[in-house]
């Protein structure tokens, strides 16, 4: 497949980023991202033109003006143009991109399905698609049409074979009352205080999107610390966003105007406290503790008996580590299995020791020792 590129050259000077954490470059998305460090993104989230094809104004059916996208730079000579456009700021993107990292791409149905099938041809590999869907989308005045109610993200790794990119499962399940997040996201448009204006009352931009959209893009699929980049900044809702939630950004505007608005912005957020955005740390990825370390630091005395929720089942802490319960004798796991006849047992979360105030379980002593090593 012979396709075109546009940007610098493999001579050209590479910028490094690193000495200023919240960015905005001002010009051409191809040129400038050309001129990072190749594999130095974590994440890569892009909100491209849309290329609407509006033909004239657009009104309301008592004639008034809808303030809807006709600027330039949504407007393409054709699909060819926009395609090679697409392909253009996608290899830049994903040139830039860690062999870990992930791009979200969002659209409407006149181009998100474009860009997909491009993605696909430049070899990302698709993980997900989102649909974001509206409280409060704008009507289909004409009444000729469904009421587009909802936007398309497409979520993507560098490549089939990519390893270790980053996903929050457990966070964003965790915040979901234990419940898997799922990919249908219901978010209002970005209205109110949120919406930016200029000196004349009128939105900066036609598109801005929603805050709420990008914590969740930027919570599920990056770590603080990470570098964020945004090919079309616009008013710079990304790099709000990962300002706040700790992460490092670089967006990229050719218009002037947003650009400034954009810098505003973003120099007016202060960032969550460190201890608020601490990564999730999942089970897996837990500093290991022994059963025997409680008795070794003396929270649970050897001849200490544990016992089951409701108190029916008890079990002899032995000095070696052991527990025994009757004549049977083995780990916290082991012997919980043997006390409710099952295959197998987390012994962690089914096991009690007794306390002043009450059954504590001994998995709330794990998570002491495990808070210490972290400090």
């Amino acid at each position: 497949m012979v396709v075109s590129r546009r940007g610098a050259s493999a001579k050209a000077p590479r910028t490094n980023f690193e000495s200023a954490s919240h960015s905005i470059i001002v010009g051409d998305c191809v040129a400038e991202m050309s001129k990072l460090q190749p594999g130095s993104v974590d994440l890569v989230f892009a909100d491209p033109p849309y290329n609407l094809q509006l033909k004239g104004d657009l009104k309301r059916p008592d004639e008034s003006h809808v303030d809807a996208v006709n600027d330039d730079w949504d407007k393409f000579d054709s699909f060819s143009a926009y395609d090679d456009f697409t392909r253009a700021w996608l290899l830049a993107a994903r040139r830039a991109m860690k062999p870990s990292a992930t791009i979200w791409v969002i659209g409407s149905y006149h181009n998100i399905f474009r860009v997909g099938a491009i993605m696909q041809d430049l070899g990302f590999w698709l993980l997900n698609d989102i649909v974001w869907r509206k409280t409060n989308p704008m009507p289909n005045f004409r009444g000729r049409r469904f009421t587009n109610a909802h936007e398309t993200m497409i979520w993507a790794a560098r490549d089939e074979k990519a390893k270790g990119y980053t996903f929050n499962y457990e966070a964003l399940k965790a915040a979901n009352e234990d419940v898997q997040a799922r990919s249908d996201w219901l978010i209002p448009l970005c209205t109110g205080e949120e919406r930016l204006k200029g000196a004349d009352g009128k939105k900066v931009h036609p598109t801005q999107k929603p805050e709420g959209l990008l914590a969740r893009v930027l919570l599920s699929s990056s770590k603080p610390g990470d570098l964020v980049i945004d090919p079309f900044n616009g008013t710079g809702t990304t790099g709000a966003v990962a300002k706040r939630l700790g992460r490092s950004y670089i967006g990229f505007e050719r218009d002037k105007t947003y650009a400034k608005a954009a810098e505003a912005r973003i120099a007016a957020v202060e960032p969550l406290p460190e201890e608020s955005l601490a990564p999730f740390m999942t089970a897996r990825e837990a500093p290991r503790v022994a059963f025997s370390e409680l008795i070794e630091r003396g929270m649970i005395m050897p001849g200490t008996k544990l016992f089951d929720a409701k108190k029916k089942l008890g079990a002899l802490v032995r000095a070696d580590g052991a527990i025994m319960l009757g004549d049977r004798v083995g780990s916290i796991h082991r012997i919980g299995a043997v006390a409710q006849g099952a295959q197998a047992c987390n012994g962690w979360t089914f096991w009690h020791v007794e306390t002043k105030t009450g059954l504590k379980l001994i998995d709330e002593l794990r998570a002491e020792i495990r808070a210490g090593m972290a400090e």
